[in-house]
């Protein structure tokens, strides 16, 4: 390599509002000085009140833009998102086989806000056996998590059940959002490998954030391309949604608040 920066690369779907996805992805990168590569999985006519249209390429086209990466770049960290169909998760998982990269970061896109599930049964097992046991760290919300571990969460105990579900299944950390499972005015997240536990507890802000899921899998990743261990990347992840969510601010007519990333952005060190 000519210059010494490292990139990561974001496997997931365009957002044309800019908000999530891809979009989030790469500015999440950028902020974190990471070169930031991308293969688009999928693509959606999308604003910030809604999705009106997705589309899916070929999946002969998303591997050609995934060995072009490899092909040419350091990949130091690898950011899995919006896998659309069963095709596309054995596609992917297929190609980081060929090129066995590590680390990777699983955000397991499956249930969208509205708490419609994007997932067919045949996709969701796939992502289940090809992509989990993949992962060096998994980052579900709590529908996500249900679906994964087959069980529901409605409580603390419940999710530290399901924390050592997806373990068991082969994620080797598993970073659990908390926001949607009621625990008063807090909101927190749980962080479960095999050796550490951590749980992180921060106040539920009066915001919609878009893009909140996407952000923290990618800071997580880019952390971890700049050195930093899992657990540590992982609660960095956590405090870069938290100031870059505080920060946010609403570019079109819906009610949804974007992520401010040059706002949170810092140099962080390995």
């Amino acid at each position: 390599m000519s210059d010494s920066i490292v990139s990561a690369l974001t496997i997931a779907g365009s957002d044309s509002g800019g908000g999530a996805g891809i979009q989030a992805d790469l500015k999440t990168f950028a902020a974190h000085g990471v070169h930031g590569l991308s293969a688009i999985a999928a693509l959606t006519a999308q604003h910030t009140r809604g999705v009106t249209a997705v589309h899916v390429p070929p999946v002969e086209f998303l591997r050609a833009q995934i060995d072009a990466c490899f092909d040419d770049f350091d990949i130091g960290a690898v950011k899995l998102g919006m896998l659309a169909t069963a095709e596309v998760i054995h596609a992917v998982a297929d190609a980081l086989q060929a090129h066995a990269p590590a680390p990777l970061v699983l955000d397991p896109v499956m249930v969208a806000t509205s708490g419609a599930r994007l997932l067919a049964e045949d996709a969701l097992e796939a992502l289940r056996t090809r992509l989990l046991p993949r992962a060096d760290l998994l980052t579900p919300n709590i529908p996500e998590a249900e679906l994964l571990a087959g069980m529901r969460i409605a409580s603390a105990a419940d999710a530290e059940q399901a924390l050592a579900r997806l373990l068991a299944m082969g994620a080797r950390a598993v970073l659990l959002k908390g926001a949607h499972l009621d625990e008063g005015a807090q909101v927190v997240d749980r962080y479960r490998d095999a050796t550490t536990s951590a749980v992180f507890t921060h106040a539920r802000l009066p915001i919609e954030g878009h893009g909140t899921g996407c952000t923290l899998a990618s800071a997580a990743a880019a952390r971890l391309c700049l050195g930093w261990p899992v657990p540590q990347a992982a609660a960095a992840a956590v405090d870069y949604v938290g100031r870059a969510l505080r920060q946010g601010y609403r570019p079109g007519r819906g009610e949804v608040r974007v992520l401010d990333h040059l706002g949170a952005a810092e140099q962080p060190q390995a």
